[in-house]
C-alpha cells in the first residue's frame, strides 16, 4: 500500500497493511489450504452458546451433495436466512464465515442456513448460484420439518457470497425462486466492470485489484458476463426486496456496492447503505472481536429482526 493508504487505514488494521490475497493459478491450492486451516481453527474457538448448530448434506439435482450448516437462534417457526460465504468464488467452505453466521443467528433470533457451494475454477458459473438456489428452494419446501417460517426468508452473503445472495434476490423477483423478503449484502462482489476504486486500491489488504481480476476470470471461465452472472448488469432492480449493503472505504469493491445501492434507491427499493471508514475488505473476519465488527453484526441483526420478526 502507499503511505497515504496505510494512513487511511484504522490503526487497528495497520498491522495487516502488507497482507495480500493471491488468486493466481500456481498458488490457488495453497491459498485455499491456508485459509481453510485458519478458519477451521477460528470456528473451533467460536462461542456458540445460545444457538443450536447442525450440519447436513443435501442431494442436489445433478447428483452432488451440498453441505449445509444450520444455526438455530430462535424458537420455531423462526425466520430463515440463506447465507453464502465469502471467498472470491474460489475459496472457502462452511468454516469461512462461521463466526458471522453465529452472530446473525444469535443476535437476530433467526435460523441461518450456510451452504458450501461448488467453487470455481473447477466449477465456474453457474454452479455456485445454482447450488444456492437449490438450497433456498429446499429450505422453503421443507419449512415445516426445519422449523422455519416459509413466509419470512432472507438471503445474505459476504464478498462473492454477496453476489450469490444478490443473484438469488434477482431470481426471486423474476418469479424463478420462492419469495425473498430481505437482502443483506456485506462488501459484495457485484460488477465485473472497471470502477475508480478498482484502479485506486491495487495493493490493499484483504483484497486488491489483482485478486478481483483473477476472481472474475476463474468464475466466468469462457462465458460472456451478463445479468445472470453479474448482479450489477441487471437493468431492472425495481422488484427487489428491501436491502442493506455494508462495505469498506479502502476496498476495490467499494464503488460497485455504492452504485448498486444508489440504483436500488432510484428504483424505489428500500435500501440502507453504510461505508465503514478506515476499513479494508474482510475486516470483520480479520478482527471479529473489534468494536467496528461488533457494530456491523449488531446492525445486520437489527435490520433482519425488523424485516422478518413481527411486532
Amino acid at each position: 500500500m502507499t503511505r497515504d493508504s496505510v494512513e487511511r487505514l484504522d490503526p487497528a488494521l495497520r498491522h495487516l497493511a502488507a497482507a495480500r490475497t493471491d488468486l493466481s493459478p500456481p498458488v490457488l491450492g495453497a491459498v485455499r489450504d491456508s485459509l481453510n486451516q485458519r478458519r477451521a481453527e477460528a470456528a473451533i474457538s467460536t462461542d456458540t452458546v445460545g444457538i443450536e448448530v447442525e450440519q447436513r448434506e443435501i442431494l442436489a439435482p445433478h447428483g452432488h451433495r451440498i453441505a449445509v450448516r444450520i444455526y438455530r437462534g430462535g424458537p420455531p417457526p423462526s425466520p430463515a436466512v440463506i447465507y453464502c460465504h465469502s471467498g472470491a468464488f474460489v475459496l472457502g467452505n462452511l468454516d469461512t464465515d462461521h463466526r458471522q453466521c453465529v452472530e446473525l443467528a444469535r443476535r437476530a433470533r433467526v435460523t441461518v442456513f450456510s451452504l458450501e457451494y461448488r467453487l470455481a475454477p473447477e466449477h465456474p458459473f453457474p454452479a455456485a448460484i445454482d447450488d444456492a438456489a437449490f438450497i433456498l428452494e429446499w429450505v422453503v419446501g421443507s419449512a415445516l420439518e426445519l422449523g422455519v417460517d416459509a413466509a419470512a426468508v432472507a438471503v445474505a452473503g459476504s464478498s462473492a457470497g454477496g453476489a450469490l445472495a444478490a443473484g438469488l434476490a434477482q431470481r426471486s423477483a423474476a418469479g424463478l425462486l420462492p419469495t425473498v423478503g430481505y437482502t443483506l449484502l456485506h462488501q459484495p462482489v457485484l460488477d465485473d466492470r472497471d470502477t475508480p476504486s478498482k484502479h485506486e486500491f491495487t495493493t490493499t489488504p484483504g483484497f486488491d485489484a489483482d485478486a478481483v481480476r483473477w476472481m472474475w476470470l476463474h468464475y466466468l471461465g469462457d462465458r460472456v458476463p451478463g445479468s445472470a452472472s453479474v448482479p450489477a448488469r441487471s437493468d431492472d432492480l425495481a422488484a427487489l426486496p428491501a436491502t442493506m449493503i455494508t462495505c469498506s472505504e479502502l476496498d476495490p469493491l467499494r464503488d460497485e456496492a455504492i452504485d448498486y445501492a444508489r440504483r436500488l434507491m432510484q428504483s424505489g427499493v428500500t435500501t440502507q447503505l453504510h461505508v465503514f471508514g478506515g476499513t479494508c475488505h474482510g475486516f470483520d473476519s480479520l478482527l471479529p472481536d473489534w468494536e467496528v465488527s461488533t457494530r456491523l453484526f449488531e446492525w445486520q441483526a437489527a435490520v433482519l429482526r425488523q424485516a422478518l420478526l413481527p411486532g
